[in-house]
């Protein structure tokens, strides 16, 4: 079973996806087979993590249809700008060996990124990408884009996870139909969170696991996410979420343990 979310231009993006940031090119493509095994459709990777060749492999492997996958990376920081934008775009796009992208976000709102976002509008008219989107945009940065850009993006990718849960953030990309994404929804492992007691009393309640009350958490705000794990029988897992909710004191117990900062990266 898989749960999708309709982004602001009325495609379907699977709810949860497998992301392979800081995964070694030479383990990406057993990894992404694992996962593609287990049953992800969305596979999110970035030219910046020098992977993008062993996520094409495994898709090309896998043997599964196109069209039932959706698959995401991002233009990195040298490339923002109207300039460079549609080369690296294409590098890319040779590099996962495909003839389409189902998203395609800028990496950080760095350098010339309203320059770059007219090149990604024109390949999003060309049919070249499904959908277009930013990452680690913060609220006003989001603000002012969505004010200014002609198409706004379709999802934002953020760090969104019980620590840093970001609520003034969500409240901006609803306002301006944005779907938000999480990387780092397990907290790349910090804070305990695979044993923490708040969560793991929960998860015995339903015979979940601490991360997968996590997830199962961000996903009823209406978030995406992209848990990452190398471990087959951890990535199987951890999609394993869709056949139970939280309740409401349940939800209220979770928003206590924001910090209400990041403890992974100060942009």
């Amino acid at each position: 079973m898989m749960e999708f979310v309709t982004l602001n231009n009325g495609v379907k993006m699977p709810q949860i996806g497998y992301g392979v940031y800081q995964m070694p090119p030479v383990e990406t493509e057993r990894a992404v087979n694992d996962a593609l095994s287990a049953g992800y459709r969305l596979i999110d990777t970035a030219a910046a993590y020098m992977n993008e060749e062993g996520v094409g492999a495994a898709i090309k492997k896998s043997g599964i249809a196109r069209e039932e996958l959706f698959v995401t990376t991002k233009l990195w920081v040298q490339d923002i700008s109207y300039e460079a934008a549609g080369t690296a775009f294409e590098r890319s796009l040779q590099k996962l060996g495909l003839d389409y992208l189902d998203l395609y976000l800028i990496h950080q709102p760095m350098g010339d990124f309203f320059g770059a976002w007219r090149w990604l509008e024109e390949l999003h008219r060309a049919g070249k990408i499904r959908a277009i989107g930013v990452s680690n945009f913060y609220p006003a940065v989001l603000a002012n884009f969505c004010e200014t850009v002609e198409i706004k993006p379709m999802v934002n990718q953020v760090e969104l996870h019980p620590f840093f849960q970001q609520e003034a953030a969500l409240a901006t990309m609803k306002e301006y139909g944005v779907v938000p994404q999480a990387w780092g929804p397990l907290a790349e492992g910090k804070h305990g969170i695979f044993t923490h007691p708040v969560l793991t009393k929960i998860g015995e309640k339903y015979r979940k696991t601490a991360a997968q009350v996590a997830l199962r958490w961000n996903t009823q705000r209406g978030v995406s996410i992209l848990p990452k794990s190398v471990r087959a029988e951890r990535i199987a897992v951890n999609l394993d979420i869709w056949d139970f909710a939280l309740n409401e004191a349940e939800m209220a117990e979770i928003a206590k343990l924001d910090l209400g900062h990041s403890e992974i990266v100060n942009h």
